[in-house]
């Protein structure tokens, strides 16, 4: 049986040389390889526990790649590598080094001049990360922990929910986690900021 990438609405879907880099050849379903990744990220978090809070080290493109690495470095060999094809969502594949540094040099401007509140500057960061859109699998999921990572670590607050608390179904969840980042890309933060509490 192979491996059954049929993706969700929102998945980037992956290239055959992508699906190549599966490490576990024993991964059949979706099923299975969501379960393999998420115990992967489960690790991840628990590592950055133990990160430091220097914002030289947050806001640095070895640290992106890294936090990728970390989430799904047990289960796929390109974990932590920028994406080599284009997708329909995302920059060029030439342009993921520059944008993400315009996004680290903006970054640490914003936390230098405290431009924006802690819930807002992390929700600014993540929907501009996960639009460069750096790696070929893994974007929201590694946006999401990257916000977290700051929260915690440059302003000592609760990582977000993700939706989370609220009881409604997955499905629901992702439903309202897309259209808020497509309020954001239309420069509406406010529902995204609103579902990361929620």
């Amino acid at each position: 049986m192979g491996l059954d990438l049929n993706y969700s609405n929102g998945q980037t879907p992956l290239d055959e040389d992508e699906k190549d880099g599966l490490l576990i050849p024993t991964i059949a379903t979706r099923a299975e390889l969501d379960e393999f990744e998420q115990q992967n990220i489960e690790e991840a978090v628990q590592w950055t526990l133990g990160i430091s809070p220097k914002p030289e080290l947050i806001f640095t493109e070895t640290f992106v790649r890294m936090v990728h690495k970390r989430m799904y470095g047990n289960v796929w060999k390109w974990a932590g590598e920028f994406r080599k094809t284009n997708k329909n969502i995302g920059v060029d594949k030439w342009q993921i080094p520059t944008e993400l540094k315009n996004l680290l040099d903006d970054a640490k401007y914003w936390h230098h001049h405290n431009s924006y509140d802690p819930d807002e500057f992390a929700i600014r960061f993540k929907h501009r990360i996960v639009t460069i859109h750096c790696f070929p699998n893994g974007n929201g999921r590694h946006s999401r922990l990257m916000a977290d990572i700051l929260l915690q670590k440059l302003f000592k607050r609760n990582e977000f929910s993700w939706g989370s608390a609220v009881k409604i179904s997955d499905r629901a969840s992702r439903e309202n986690y897309l259209k808020s980042l497509k309020a954001a890309d239309k420069e509406d933060i406010s529902m995204l900021l609103s579902f990361a509490r929620s």
